[in-house]
């Protein structure tokens, strides 16, 4: 498997993760804010890295205030975007150094394939602290485990 293959599949694993995480959202008596807040920022936060890897401005807040069906607007959008992106990476392009600016305004060069992988750790990081908030307000959490996407069969 190719690096543009690996990256392109998980970000496929990462956009069905982040589809049952809102699901789990949506579920009658769900949406505990803080779990809601913090998988908006983690769609945002997508969002933010893929404008810093194409070099057009930050469009989007880091810590918005998004509605679950303001989410998965986003999450498909996002799961497009990537796709797009991984797609038309060759393979010199994953070394490749950006430079951007943080949040903060500090100017910063980071390699295009250390982005990806941050991009889904942190990912995968938020995922967890959502469950752990849904789990503090007594609701159930999303499965969104890798191995279990794989054994469903909802990640290739």
């Amino acid at each position: 498997m190719n690096a543009n293959e690996h990256f392109s599949r998980m970000f496929r694993y990462d956009h069905w993760a982040n589809r049952e995480c809102l699901a789990a959202l949506r579920a009658p008596g769900s949406e505990p804010p803080k779990a809601l807040r913090l998988l908006a920022h983690t769609l945002s936060a997508q969002k933010l890295w893929l404008e810093r890897l194409q070099q057009i401005p930050q469009s989007v807040a880091v810590w918005p205030a998004s509605t679950v069906e303001e989410c998965l607007t986003l999450a498909e959008e996002m799961q497009a975007s990537w796709k797009k992106y991984v797609d038309q990476l060759r393979p010199p392009d994953f070394d490749k150094k950006i430079e951007y600016r943080n949040t903060r305004g500090e100017l910063w060069s980071s390699r295009v394939e250390d982005v990806l992988i941050h991009v889904l750790m942190h990912s995968m990081y938020h995922r967890g602290q959502v469950a752990l908030e849904m789990r503090a307000a007594n609701q159930t959490p999303a499965g969104t485990d890798f191995i279990h996407g794989i054994r469903q069969g909802f990640v290739d």
